[in-house]
């Protein structure tokens, strides 16, 4: 619990003199020192139970610090990061930020993401950065795992989660490289958010991207709906596969809780896909695209996995209309 510094300018000098400003200041609060971040003006010190925020106050204190979190945990050495001037970490059952005053992150995955951890890996646990997305990661072991094969992000500015698989062992924003540069359990360095294709052994292979919604309501949830047409507003820009294209799933349900209808789709499709058919002037995909099913909620899902794909998704409008408040599949 103990934090010492050295003289002003040296690496050498740690005995506290009248001649210089070496010196020391014991921590009360918790067991041990766990982690630090340098800020823009101060550093912060986690202890196992407490948040410590150290300023330079010049002779003959030297350096201050003063409690600005208590009761507050953190999950490792290397959980806490700092983002846009502000420090996040993640904690034993929740995730913070600091920014003047410590405060819990709303998580929509926190039950998902500590019902996954393997509690006795958290020393693996490290945070990185990718400051051109807006994103802080948290790398972890899954519940089974006994080596980094999971994460999970949060975007600070638009203040969602997403999560994911993938195992790395280490992680460096792209402060002195064009992009992020992280380790893998081959021993490689891989940049990330770079090129289309998935390359880390050398040969291109394509990668599965996906997003899926949660559950959402058609007509308020209090009565069936049929669903026959989407408009999908995607875009393939930069995309170098020949005839880029996504599918697009919509999985409807009874009610919340009930579990995916079976079959999904009586008498017609739940699935749609989506393809570019033209690059100029400007370009054109599929405009609409017809399918049949009825439900009171929907889980909407796009995907695609192809070498050269890139999509982005706009606004994708559902055809919905009223079909009872009583039925079966």
């Amino acid at each position: 619990m103990l934090v010492r510094w050295s003289d002003q300018e040296s690496v050498t000098m740690w005995t506290p003199a009248a001649t210089n400003q070496a010196g020391d200041i014991r921590l009360s609060r918790g067991s041990k020192i766990v982690a630090c971040v340098q800020n823009r003006q101060e550093i912060v010190v986690f202890t196992d139970t407490s948040v410590y925020s150290f300023q330079y106050v010049g002779t003959p204190a030297v350096w201050g610090s003063n409690i600005v979190g208590d009761n507050i945990s953190i999950m490792s050495q290397n959980a806490a990061i700092l983002a846009a001037g502000t420090t996040y970490w993640m904690g034993v059952d929740k995730f913070y930020k600091y920014s003047g005053t410590v405060s819990t992150l709303r998580c929509d995955l926190r039950e998902y993401i500590y019902s996954n951890i393997n509690q006795n890996q958290s020393q693996q646990i490290f945070a990185g950065t990718v400051e051109g997305f807006n994103e802080i990661w948290w790398f972890y072991c899954s519940q089974n795992s006994t080596t980094i094969d999971s994460y999970v992000v949060y975007n600070y500015q638009d203040d969602i989660w997403y999560y994911g698989s993938m195992g790395r062992t280490a992680w460096i924003d792209s402060t002195a490289l064009r992009y992020p540069v992280s380790a893998n359990y081959n021993n490689t360095l891989v940049y990330q958010e770079y090129g289309l294709n998935d390359n880390t052994n050398g040969v291109d292979l394509a990668m599965d991207s996906y997003i899926q919604s949660s559950e959402f309501d058609l007509q308020f949830g209090n009565r069936f709906a049929f669903v026959n047409r989407i408009l999908p507003d995607v875009t393939f820009r930069q995309s170098t596969a020949t005839s880029p294209q996504v599918t697009m799933t919509l999985i409807p349900m009874q009610n919340s809780g009930s579990g995916y209808n079976s079959p999904q789709a009586t008498g017609g499709s739940n699935i749609a896909t989506v393809t570019r058919t033209a690059t100029a002037p400007i370009e054109q995909f599929t405009g609409q695209v017809f399918i049949r099913l009825r439900g009171r909620q929907l889980i909407f899902q796009i995907e695609g996995n192809q070498l050269g794909l890139q999509w982005q998704l706009g606004t994708p409008r559902i055809e919905v209309k009223p079909d009872g408040k009583r039925g079966n599949t």
